[in-house]
């Protein structure tokens, strides 16, 4: 059986067709991060450390460090930092070393750019996943030797130098490639993680078959693990929680065993909840002076003032449970115990306020 191992110093994450479903976070990604971006040019790590611990506690068996940053406002200081090759090494570094001074979770390095990946893995406790190689020759002459060199796993993509396909046998035919080549360097077909690549069902109604397809032959033909940018299938849609819940399980069942993704539901802001309040009290609700912002959140179902598991590990535990890769259902009850302890504490104070009446 397929086993990729991903190690930091002191734990362990298998990916497997025999294990529970491994969640790489992604949070810690300037990209499209406006403030996490501009944090990390002032040299401001604290959300990094946040978001590391927020994504642990949330079900993250691997969290992924991607440095791809642009520093704006030092470029027109210092031309250098127009060049990713001069940026992303050394805030690479500084990332995995942040990550690492809060929590011993496995990482997977994550950038295009070679000197960030090798700044990663020298950095690195254990045995990263890094993330990532295509199909491109150029990126297979560059990369291949690192996976070598360092012995770690790597996510394989599934487009080569003619772009992204939309015929899942042509990215089928990278992905084979992809594995036939690190053949070549030594490497194993188990340090393979291959990235189908998941197009947004939105624009391609045959986006979900495809990739369940895909996953299935990537098993089945190639005996590899395959991961994949989940919220990608709800890309520009409505309620992508909804699309992502039943996404996942369908993978998993297809034979998917891990996604990089956002395993947190993000805190609710003071702006929603200033608006949730006068929209309540705009039907004559009157809102106890005692009601902290938490028991308020609960009550009225706008979730929580802080960073929880997002409905998406809701879905993947239940599948980890039904696939039996969750011994005896203990960690789903586990979940919901620790899930359901705000509502329930909640309903509790409510409770005595009712009996005090």
């Amino acid at each position: 059986m397929t086993r990729t191992i991903v190690e930091s110093q002191t734990k362990t994450a298998i990916i497997g067709f025999d294990q529970p479903f491994c969640v790489i976070g992604e949070r810690i990604n300037p990209t499209g991060r406006k403030v996490l971006n501009a944090e990390l040019e002032a040299g401001d790590f604290s959300r990094v450390e946040s978001d590391a611990v927020a994504q642990v506690a949330a079900g993250a068996t691997v969290l992924d460090i991607n440095s791809g940053a642009v520093f704006s406002n030092k470029m027109a200081e210092d031309p250098r930092y127009a060049d990713n090759n001069f940026v992303e090494p050394d805030l690479m570094r500084q990332l995995v070393e942040t990550v690492q001074a809060v929590t011993d979770c496995p990482l997977c390095i994550d950038s295009s750019v070679p000197g960030a990946l090798e700044a990663g893995l020298k950095a690195a406790n254990g045995r990263p996943l890094l993330n990532s190689v295509t199909g491109e020759e150029e990126r297979l002459e560059m990369v291949l030797p690192l996976v070598k060199k360092y012995n770690v796993p790597v996510v394989a993509i599934s487009n080569d130098d003619t772009g992204i396909s939309e015929d899942p046998d042509v990215r089928f035919a990278v992905a084979k490639k992809i594995v036939e080549r690190a053949a070549d360097f030594g490497i194993p077909a188990h340090d393979i993680v291959v990235d189908p690549l998941v197009m947004p069902i939105g624009a391609m109604g045959t986006a979900g078959l495809q990739v369940f397809t895909l996953v299935r032959r990537l098993r089945e033909e190639l005996g590899v693990n395959t991961t994949c940018g989940a919220s990608n299938i709800s890309f520009g849609l409505p309620n992508r929680h909804g699309i992502n819940n039943a996404f996942l399980p369908m993978a998993m069942g297809a034979g998917m065993t891990s996604a990089i993704m956002n395993p947190v539901a993000l805190p609710v802001g003071p702006t929603k909840l200033a608006e949730k309040k006068a929209e309540v009290e705009a039907k004559g609700i009157v809102i106890p002076a005692d009601m902290d912002d938490e028991t308020f959140c609960q009550l009225f179902g706008l979730g929580s003032t802080k960073p929880r598991a997002g409905k998406e590990m809701e879905a993947i535990r239940a599948a980890n449970f039904l696939t039996n890769n969750d011994d005896g259902g203990a960690e789903w009850i586990k979940f919901n115990s620790v899930n359901s302890g705000a509502a329930g504490a909640a309903g509790g104070r409510r409770g005595g306020r009712r009996r005090r009446a």
